[in-house]
């Protein structure tokens, strides 16, 4: 047992790119004893932490799954009882499909105090990087996150929800289902509704692919983009720097923005 006060702080390492996190985020890196790391949070950030503490790796990727959820909930008691203030650091935002819920009430569980730092969530930064915004006047006034599977590897329902609505739509780790996915949207009328797919998003890996609900998928075949990648649906996606000359030329007299 450590002289040091098990505590756990859950950190938002942001979308990728290392400079994406916030002051606070640093600054709990800064103070950990220990340090649960996930595979979308940018090792680089290591280097915030004090020298020689443990840093633990517990990456979870489709295939590849270093340990299991319950597994990881283990570690985090395990490590906060051994030395004291444990950070688990997690990729986008602890709580946008990051099970960071979970491994908070696990923590309590065992009267083990815990605090949350938000993180920049995939969702919104990815598309922001690129120029696309998710919401502007006169094209889109809402938005949907969601995620492509649930937890039995079954396509949320709400996804044909979303379909429905003229919000931008936006899902996360959906590149293994997105041809049934495109396939709800053409159904429900979207075959020719612009889409993003951007890859590795905010970090030196990134690429993207521009098309419609028809031909996105095959273009992502092509291209030989997976996971981790974030889906954009919606008309927003003509806003993107490759396209809005031509959309503000087919919309001048509407004027959307005036």
């Amino acid at each position: 047992m450590s002289k040091n006060t098990p505590k756990l702080t859950l950190v938002g390492a942001g979308p990728g790119d290392a400079d994406l996190i916030t002051l606070k985020g640093i600054k709990a890196i800064q103070a950990a004893d220990v340090i649960l790391y996930d595979a979308l949070a940018n090792e680089d950030l290591l280097d915030y932490a004090k020298k020689d503490i443990p840093t633990i790796y517990v990456g979870k990727r489709r295939g590849s799954c270093a340990f299991s959820q319950a597994e990881i909930n283990q570690l985090i008691i395990e490590n906060a009882l051994k030395y004291g203030y444990c950070v688990r650091l997690k990729g986008g935002d602890p709580f946008i499909f990051g099970r960071g819920f979970e491994e908070m009430e696990f923590a309590r569980a065992f009267n083990i105090p815990v605090e949350v730092v938000p993180g920049i969530s995939s969702a919104i930064a990815v598309a922001e990087m690129q120029h696309i915004p998710l919401t502007t006047r006169g094209v889109s006034e809402s938005f949907w996150v969601t995620t492509g599977t649930t937890k039995d590897n079954t396509i949320s329902s709400d996804i044909a929800l979303a379909a429905q609505s003229s919000a931008t739509v936006v899902i996360l780790m959906a590149m293994s289902k997105i041809e049934e996915i495109m396939e709800i949207f053409a159904s429900h009328g979207k075959s020719q509704t612009p889409v993003a797919i951007i890859h590795h998003g905010t970090t030196k890996n990134e690429r993207y692919i521009l098309g419609n609900v028809t031909d996105i998928s095959s273009m992502a075949r092509k291209e030989n983009i997976d996971n981790p990648a974030i889906i954009i649906v919606g008309e927003v996606v003509n806003l993107h720097p490759d396209r809005i000359n031509e959309w503000v030329e087919a919309n001048k007299k509407e004027s959307r923005f005036l």
